[in-house]
């Protein structure tokens, strides 16, 4: 936390005072809604606990590694008092109607590559951090130097949690956030800041008897309703899973090549997701609508230039022809294209173990549904 003493603050302005302010500055730097929450999130260490003792989130070890911490922000960031969330949509500028049936479409035709609409643009850890700071920046102009520390899906803390309670939506059953009128396509973040400030009044849940995100989910990722099990998650085993891709997941994966959107795609919410103002979500060329084959006779200088300041390179050049040599031995299973298997077969004898492992299943359950 950036450590500042408050000078005068009730001289400058009170908490309830400021929150129509940062609520304003928040718009101008193109974040859709804030909200703040207080620190005591008790209740849900529970749930927490539970999901940890059931290994639900894989060899994502730092999920457990800051035990309880994540549900006590205070213990987290000594000193914090209050915390402002964020809401930020990033569906592209020219996202047209009718959106998600042109994304189901995509996932509908075996030899293109399905990237998750929000990878498609720049790194939104880098967008909102920079633009988190600006807003804190005029915080701190407004109430003199204060101590605070930013998130955006960087450290142990539970965002969908104090989303919920700080109004930006609810926890639909797919465990994401949903809004009435913006869905959920947006990104979360965080300030942990040692201003008190008034607590925003959460939102009731409208999810329903609906389930089509429990039945839309390609592994059964999520076991029950608000329940994830991320050892299942197509975007777990195509990103955080650093390994093999479990041979049972392999043709359910389909051609999504990094992440999924099955669960938001079907969910009645999103007609009402909303348009980025911003132009660093729109998709780069060559992220999308791209050919399997063209994706993976991409070498590691081409991958790196086509994900420069994205979400993907994080992953590597290897986990990348991973993950589409899956999706290659998937279309080639439906079409029986040779121009599938001559592009797998280039990467047969790959330096990487993982690479040839994929690449050797593609080929060999070519017959196999």
């Amino acid at each position: 936390m950036r450590k500042g003493r408050f000078y005068n603050r009730a001289m400058v302005v009170s908490g309830s005072q400021l929150i129509p302010q940062i609520t304003q500055w928040a718009r101008e730097l193109g974040f859709s809604q804030i909200g703040v929450a207080g620190v005591d999130l008790s209740s849900a260490e529970p749930g927490l606990q539970g999901w940890l003792a059931q290994g639900f989130h894989g060899d994502m070890h730092y999920m457990e590694a800051h035990g309880m911490k994540r549900a006590r922000p205070a213990e987290l960031v000594p000193g914090t008092v209050s915390v402002i969330t964020v809401r930020m949509d990033y569906l592209p500028r020219d996202t047209p109607a009718g959106w998600q049936a042109i994304e189901f479409a995509r996932l509908a035709d075996p030899e293109q590559g399905a990237v998750s609409v929000y990878a498609r643009g720049r790194d939104y850890h880098k967008v909102l951090r920079a633009r988190l700071q600006k807003l804190c920046d005029r915080i701190a102009e407004a109430v003199g130097p204060t101590g605070y520390r930013v998130f955006t899906d960087s450290a142990p803390v539970l965002e969908a949690e104090l989303a919920a309670r700080s109004g930006q939506g609810w926890r639909g059953k797919h465990t994401l956030v949903l809004n009435r009128e913006a869905g959920s396509m947006a990104f979360l973040g965080e300030i942990y800041i040692d201003m008190e400030l008034p607590e925003s009044t959460p939102v009731t849940a409208h999810c329903g008897s609906c389930q089509a995100c429990i039945d839309v989910c390609p592994t059964q990722a999520i076991v029950a309703p608000y329940r994830l099990d991320a050892r299942r998650c197509i975007s777990y085993l195509t990103i955080e899973n650093a390994g093999p891709i479990p041979v049972e997941f392999r043709r359910p994966i389909g051609n999504r090549i990094y992440g999924c959107d099955d669960c938001q795609l079907i969910c009645p919410w999103n007609k009402y997701a909303r348009t980025s103002p911003l132009a660093d979500f729109d998709a780069r060329a060559g992220l999308s609508g791209q050919q399997l084959v063209d994706l993976f006779a991409w070498d590691e200088a081409t991958f790196l230039r086509m994900t420069e300041g994205g979400p993907i390179r994080r992953i590597g050049h290897e986990r990348w022809l991973r993950n589409v040599a899956v999706a290659l031995g998937n279309a080639l299973a439906k079409t029986h294209a040779p121009e599938l298997r001559a592009a797998l077969q280039t990467r047969a004898a790959h330096e990487s173990a993982l690479v040839r492992e994929h690449v050797a299943w593609a080929l060999e359950n070519e017959n196999i549904e």
